[in-house]
């Protein structure tokens, strides 16, 4: 009896810290805290479960301004939803920067955590020590791990059904069906367009532009680069084949000097001297290049674009006008980084010792306006090694939804390439990997089985989540899973969102990103096990005392 006695008076105890100061803030009592820690993920994860899958529902965000967006991606639920819980917050950070990195899987493993918090909640109500749960999720973790390394197919970068595979199951469970197999191929294309031997891929070199009209399903890729202004004089060709393309950074305007300078002249004679002196340094610059367009396309059909970081002045594009040279100012500096990948030109900084071979090429450069936007589309290019992906929608928010899409979509590829590994999906590797885990208890020692059985029992979350989405009975579909697994061993069991039946997803084509899974099942134990060995919250700060006025 006498532990039971001292079990209530322990509930009601208040934290140890009002010993210290009757005055300070704690939040919980002892043992309240790994309760609300636990609702916190639970309703964070509540939230999320009907996202999951092909068959999730979406959300609809509605911001104080009254704009609304319709979205089931994971990350870009988190990053919008107003969360106060400062436990949700954690939970809710911890999955955004595993999209950054992986672009997929946010929603599974925000489920994941809720999941393992509910199934340790059930041995903890008996009184088993929470360490002893986390030590078992920390076995589980590791015997997880190994079991990925054992699952996963492995896929080259030149086989386009895997990547085309890949990217389909991270866009569908994103947007709807007939986008999806639209933004596949794009993205797909886009990744192996600027894929390089022996580069690293950067993601970047894909230039998403976004115009406002049409609809969602007229994005489209171009295998070239669109920039965002038009040539700025009337009289220059709008549309020009068969180009060299000239990038630089020169000064084609007279600057004012760096420092205060006036200047003082006597006669009319003088200040005509200054103003030609002031012309004749802008005028040597657009020489030079004239000079070098001349060189390289007199006598031939070629024609000359001038692409330039820094401005132009009216009289210098006066100049390019006249000599049949279409000439943009003020490029972007990462769309620079861009042209130059795709055209094989080199930036000049200087307009000394101008030589052809610092020029590029491109077949096609036109410009299209609309409304009152001008777009430069540059075109037909021999090695492309950097492309453009032209966002199209009727309002803000599709093209937001397809913006950020394109970038998830373009991360799951690039990370199909680069470890040459993908996961059977459809709910596959979590019931493979919740059977492995019971066949191996006996790796964990004493009650840490718990922790073990706990993470085994929380990894069908997922399989769960996608057979409640699609409809169906999710302890039967279990079952069903279950079942065919024992009749096959290490057969691979997926779920089919369409007839509820078992599928092998391998033959249907359905893979996750192998870095999604990695990161859902090594990050998810470590924050729950932070969030079991939390025993009481407390506020931070030393409280200030309130000044009496009287005194000054």
């Amino acid at each position: 009896g006498i532990n039971a006695e001292y079990g209530g008076t322990r509930a009601t105890m208040k934290s140890a810290l009002q010993m210290i100061n009757p005055n300070a803030d704690a939040v919980t009592n002892k043992g309240q805290a790994l309760a609300i820690n636990t609702a916190a993920a639970q309703g964070l994860a509540g939230v999320m479960r009907s996202n999951i899958g092909p068959t999730g529902t979406m959300k609809m965000l509605v911001d104080g301004a009254g704009e609304i967006t319709l979205t089931k991606d994971g990350s870009h639920l988190l990053a919008s939803m107003q969360i106060m819980h400062p436990t949700a917050q954690l939970i809710s950070r911890a999955a955004a920067a595993q999209d950054d990195v992986v672009g997929d899987g946010t929603s599974s493993t925000v489920v994941f955590i809720g999941e393992l918090l509910k199934q340790a909640s059930r041995y903890l109500t008996e009184g088993v020590h929470p360490r002893l749960i986390a030590d078992g999720f920390d076995v589980a973790k590791a015997l997880a791990l190994e079991y990925l390394e054992t699952f996963k197919v492995a896929a080259s970068a030149n086989d386009r059904e895997m990547l085309v595979s890949a990217a389909r199951t991270a866009l569908s469970t994103k947007v709807s069906g007939d986008l999806c197999d639209l933004l596949t191929d794009i993205v797909v294309d886009a990744i192996l367009t600027i894929r390089q031997e022996d580069v690293p891929i950067d993601a970047h070199m894909v230039e998403i532009q976004c115009m406002k009209h049409r609809l969602g399903v007229d994005t489209k890729l171009i295998r070239g680069l669109v920039l965002d202004h038009g040539p700025r004089h009337p009289d220059m060709p709008s549309r020009v084949e068969n180009a060299f393309i000239f990038t630089c950074s020169l000064e084609m305007e007279y600057e004012k000097t760096e420092v205060n300078s006036a200047w003082y002249y006597n006669t009319a004679d003088q200040r005509e001297k200054q103003i030609d002196a002031e012309r004749s340094v802008v005028n040597r610059v657009v020489e030079s290049v004239i000079a070098l367009k001349k060189k390289v396309c007199d006598g031939t059909d070629k024609k000359f674009v001038v692409i330039n970081l820094l401005g132009i002045d009216p009289l210098s594009l006066d100049m390019f006008a006249r000599e049949g040279i279409m000439a943009l100012r003020r490029a972007k500096r990462r769309n620079m980084e861009r042209l130059n990948l795709l055209t094989g030109a080199t930036q000049v900084n200087s307009y000394h010792d101008l030589e052809p071979d610092v020029l590029g090429e491109a077949g096609l450069v036109y410009e299209t306006t609309l409304g009152d936007e001008k777009f430069t589309f540059v075109e037909e290019v021999k090695k492309p090694h950097s492309c453009s992906i032209l966002v199209r929608g009727p309002n803000n928010y599709t093209i937001s939804m397809v913006n950020s899409a394109i970038r998830d979509g373009l991360r799951t590829v690039k990370n199909c390439i680069e470890f040459e590994t993908l996961v059977p999906g459809a709910g596959a590797f979590e019931i493979g990997c919740a059977a492995y885990l019971l066949d191996n208890l006996d790796k964990a020692e004493g009650r840490a089985k718990l922790g073990v059985q706990s993470f085994a029992e929380a990894l069908l979350v997922v399989p769960k989540a996608i057979s409640e989405n699609s409809g169906y009975d999710v302890q039967d579909s279990i079952i069903k899973m279950q079942e065919q697994l024992r009749k096959v061993p290490g057969s691979k069991v997926g779920f089919n969102v369409n007839t509820g039946d078992v599928l092998d997803p391998v033959a249907s084509g359905i893979f996750d990103t192998y870095l999604a899974k990695r990161h859902m099942v090594s990050s998810s134990p470590v924050i729950a096990n932070q969030l079991l060995l939390v025993d009481e919250i407390l506020k931070a700060g030393g409280k200030k005392e309130k000044k009496d006025p009287m005194k000054g």
